[in-house]
């Protein structure tokens, strides 16, 4: 499964980048917007310089051709944009045209099944399911991810699925046992992702046996 840095912060992309684990970035509106005075575009293109993979630009039109001419203009940026859109007949619309033109897509704010195989049959490159949201209605988000997985197999629909909304270290896993194909996480979760005290305890035991040997 492949792992995304889900931020516009340079700083959290670059570290995260030096551990050679990354191999994309999504970002949206409300992301941007925590990064005052970043302008949408030179931030996009910084961040191909930092992460050689697909990298999530998300529309902010309501309807399909607002997102289509978004879309266009996102494409010029650079060749690792994917157009990110909503989960709606509108963005359906800009995914079907925007396929046309070779550009993908990734349709975002998905919460069931339909959503993502509706989004598969538009011509979409990435579905991303948000899990995390779905858990906070009280049903199971993985659930979500497995139904997905399961309809883009059974019907062999080659649209990637990418679990988002993630909020701990155990959705990363969770997810890939479901059957993403993607997980994009926020920094913390990966850092968090990281630490285990028998590793902290470990490090600790092996340097004071080293040091009891001077």
């Amino acid at each position: 499964m492949h792992i995304y840095l889900d931020t516009a912060n340079i700083d959290e992309i670059r570290e995260a980048a030096s551990w050679g684990i990354l191999s994309g970035v999504t970002t949206n509106p409300t992301l941007m917007a925590k990064e005052k005075g970043a302008d949408h575009k030179s931030t996009i293109q910084e961040i191909a310089t930092l992460v050689d993979g697909p990298i999530s630009a998300e529309t902010i039109s309501l309807d399909g051709e607002g997102m289509l001419r978004e879309g266009l203009d996102f494409a010029e940026w650079h060749p690792n944009v994917i157009v990110k859109v909503p989960s709606t007949t509108e963005g359906l619309k800009a995914v079907y045209q925007l396929a046309k033109h070779n550009i993908r897509t990734n349709v975002t704010l998905c919460f069931n099944a339909s959503q993502a195989l509706f989004a598969a049959r538009a011509g979409a490159f990435i579905i991303s399911p948000f899990v995390g949201r779905v858990d906070d209605t009280g049903i199971d988000g993985m659930t979500l991810i497995r139904e997905i997985a399961q309809v883009y197999r059974q019907h062999e629909i080659k649209t990637m699925v990418l679990s988002a909304s993630i909020r701990h270290p155990r959705h990363i896993i969770d997810s890939a046992l479901a059957g993403a194909d993607i997980a994009t996480c926020p920094f913390k979760v990966l850092n968090q992702s990281m630490k285990h005290p028998l590793t902290d305890i470990g490090i600790e035991k092996f340097l004071a046996d080293w040091k009891s040997r001077q």
